[in-house]
């Protein structure tokens, strides 16, 4: 199953289902603009706007051929033939724009192109007879040129859907066509026409006072409509930018020579921006395109002010031949405007970026600021957060929460605005799908994260999965209102590559983490290692006083009393021999008493048995001498290195003795077995036991840690009271 698509137009759901459409719109859904159900009767409304726009083309086209035959004294052809053209487009614009379901205004926009031929033609007309006649075409020219303008009001306060939202824009718009109704009838009583001039100044002025109207409504817009205005505003960007530079070169170079024409001709930039702003497949990329054309008409402007402050105003005009002076001059406008290209490109871009993102800033602007954040030791919970934060405020967002985790649970860490706490639970079989996942939509999401739609059914969601090395480590889930901006695919591109810088930092964290787990293990590890050390230390010169000791109270004493004895045996064997022989086999008994003493101390320091035997033998040997009844069973054990038959030795000779010591009634039992590549032991008894957790701090088990602990063995005391005592060992031999 495909879980994400490419090359699908951009806000688009990647999942989802196809639905049939009427002239682009979805049959039985709202139209976002007009706020009327789609069906029957918005595609018959469709088709009769179709209908009159084609009509009023049509008749655009008819005007136009009957103005161009006209025969006139050519004083302005260019001029004429350039506005001609441009009525032509704006009405073939008209048309190409009807398949956009979204605009009410092509025909008003036909109609104004159908008044500007007219005036056109009327034009010709009355100015093709002598001065005082045909005075009825030059009034029909100037109240359609005054249409015009009227027209041109109308569509920016409607702009960019054409539909005039309030009543005050529509007593606005009235009262302007009146007025324009108005001032044509009396120039036309008056017997006076509109001179181009002045129609220019007039269409400049009505502009200047519409445009304020049509920023406080752009600023209210969303989603289509917003994309419309976006690229309306790039054709009047260029249109403006055209035109000055075509001044600016005339001014400069005389060229090019009809430059009022050419002016003219710039404007064809509005026809082109209405038909691609009909397209929802490009409406992606019109805020984009928007910021880099004002910043290329901004350094248009600085560019073109530079060389004419410098040429014109420390030079003079270049006349037919280019004097060294004046190139001299215009290399100096050149080198200003390329050192002043950087600062004023950057505060430029900037202010283009407010201009059409407002308050925000681009959506790639998270990239920078969060690789940014990701050098510095910020800690992860706030740097999620700054990123939740970001979202929503580059992107416009509703919403923006990220999930974090690993197995079976994802948790939402943060969300802005704040939701609380919430956990995901992501199976088996969704999770390498998740995993692999792309930036997806909501039909997506309602297949494989059902629970990310509770409540947000009719919003507009995207999720991009935050994964590092195939792996899940969490999501980027971001939410925009229904009739909001639809997510461009430089969203979604944003989105990717802030999933990956996520799961970056996450997969470096949960790195950390580990790495300081295991610092801490060997911490632990060092500090036991030292104070085993030290516990070696101490046994070895405890048990080497109580050898001394032993040996002093014991061995010794014997041995004293035995030279003592014999001195007197010498002595009193020559008076009486009974006496002295008596004494001599009462030494005789010293003697093997301190034998018997001497290896008893000899067993305690390293048993011959166990060098001889081996280590079943000398536990035998030890059950044997035990104070309990002991039982051993070692069957299938061998031959160890001494290092770890001691350490067993030993710790069982422990484990006895502490029986002994503590439940002098009970038996014990030793067993001994292989396992795994390791040497297992087990010393049990039926004694009345004790609290195992405090035996674990004692002397003996400390003592059996220490021995087993230094040739990588383990040991482990079970015990309850009343249950007796079970002391398990293992030491690996492999």
């Amino acid at each position: 199953m495909s879980v994400a698509h490419r090359g699908e137009p951009a806000g688009r759901d990647a999942a989802a289902p196809a639905r049939p459409t009427v002239n682009g719109t979805v049959p039985g859904t709202a139209d976002p603009v007009a706020g009327q159900a789609s069906g029957t009767p918005a595609r018959s409304g469709t088709l009769r706007q179709r209908l009159v726009t084609v009509l009023l083309l049509a008749a655009t086209v008819v005007t136009v051929v009957a103005g161009l035959r006209v025969q006139q004294p050519g004083t302005r052809p260019a001029i004429q033939a350039v506005a001609f053209a441009l009525t032509l487009a704006f009405a073939l614009a008209a048309v190409v724009a009807t398949r956009d379901p979204g605009l009410t205004g092509q025909w008003q926009l036909a109609a104004m192109a159908l008044a500007g031929a007219i005036a056109l033609t009327a034009a010709r007309l009355g100015s093709a007879g002598p001065p005082g006649q045909h005075q009825l075409p030059r009034a029909v020219a100037g109240i359609a040129a005054l249409l015009v303008i009227a027209g041109t009001v109308h569509l920016v306060l409607a702009a960019p859907d054409g539909h005039l939202d309030g009543r005050r824009r529509r007593a606005a718009v009235a009262a302007v066509y009146l007025a324009a109704l108005a001032a044509g009838l009396a120039l036309a009583v008056t017997r006076h026409g509109v001179r181009p001039a002045a129609a220019a100044v007039i269409w400049l002025a009505a502009l200047a006072c519409a445009l304020p109207a049509a920023w406080r409504r752009y600023l209210r817009l969303g989603g289509r409509n917003r994309e419309r205005a976006h690229w309306l505003a790039v054709g009047a960007v260029v249109a403006s930018a055209a035109a000055l530079v075509c001044w600016v070169l005339h001014t400069l170079v005389g060229w090019p020579g009809p430059v009022a024409a050419v002016a003219v001709g710039t404007m064809m930039a509005l026809p082109a921006a209405l038909v691609v702003a009909s397209s929802a497949r490009l409406g992606s990329y019109a805020a984009r395109t928007l910021v880099y054309v004002l910043s290329l008409a901004g350094l248009t402007v600085v560019v073109s002010a530079i060389y004419l402050v410098i040429v014109l105003g420390l030079g003079q005009r270049p006349g037919d031949h280019a004097n060294r002076e004046i190139l001299g001059l215009s290399m100096l406008a050149a080198a200003v405007a390329a050192i002043a290209y950087l600062p004023v490109r950057a505060r430029l871009m900037t202010s283009a970026t407010r201009f059409v993102y407002g308050a925000r800033e681009a959506p790639d602007e998270v990239l920078r600021t969060f690789g940014g954040r990701m050098t510095r030791a910020v800690a992860m919970d706030e740097l999620l957060l700054q990123l939740a934060e970001s979202l929503r405020k580059t992107m416009g967002l509703t919403s923006a929460e990220v999930y974090t985790g690993s197995g079976e649970v994802l948790e939402r860490a943060v969300s802005v605005p704040d939701a609380g706490r919430r956990t995901l639970m992501i199976g088996d079989r969704e999770r390498p799908i998740i995993t692999r996942a792309e930036v997806s939509g909501t039909a997506w999401a309602s297949i494989w994260l059902p629970a990310l739609l509770d409540g947000r059914q009719r919003a507009q969601l995207r999720v991009a999965p935050v994964s590092h090395a195939g792996e899940l480590l969490g999501l980027l889930v971001v939410e925009r209102p229904a009739d909001g901006d639809s997510f461009t695919e430089e969203d979604e591109r944003v989105l990717t590559e802030l999933a990956r810088q996520a799961g970056l930092a996450l997969y470096n964290v949960r790195l950390d983490a580990a790495l300081q787990t295991t610092l801490d293990e060997l911490r632990r590890q060092a500090d036991e290692l030292r104070e085993s050390r030290s516990r070696i230390v101490a046994s070895a010169d405890a048990e080497r006083r109580r050898l001394e000791r032993d040996l002093h109270d014991g061995a010794q004493q014997h041995l004293v009393a035995l030279a003592v004895n014999l001195r007197l045996a010498t002595d009193i064997i020559a008076d009486d021999p009974a006496s002295g022989m008596e004494m001599l086999d009462q030494m005789a008994e010293d003697v093997q008493a301190t034998i018997r003493e001497v290896r008893e101390l000899a067993h305690g320091i390293y048993p011959p048995l166990l060098a001889g035997g081996g280590l079943a033998e000398a536990l035998r040997g030890a059950a044997n001498r035990a104070a309990i009844p002991v039982t051993v069973t070692a069957d299938g054990v061998g031959r160890y290195s001494q290092d770890i038959e001691t350490a067993v030795y030993f710790c069982c000779l422990e484990a006895l003795q502490n029986v002994g010591k503590h439940a002098p009634e009970a038996t014990a039992e030793v067993r001994l077995w292989e396992e795994s590549g390791g040497l297992l032991f087990l010393v049990s008894d039926n004694g009345p036991g004790f609290d195992a957790a405090r035996a674990c701090a004692g002397h003996g088990f400390m003592n059996m840690s220490d021995r087993l602990g230094a040739i990588g063995g383990t040991v482990r005391w079970q015990s309850q009271p009343g249950q007796g005592a079970t002391v398990t060992g293992s030491v690996p031999i492999a």
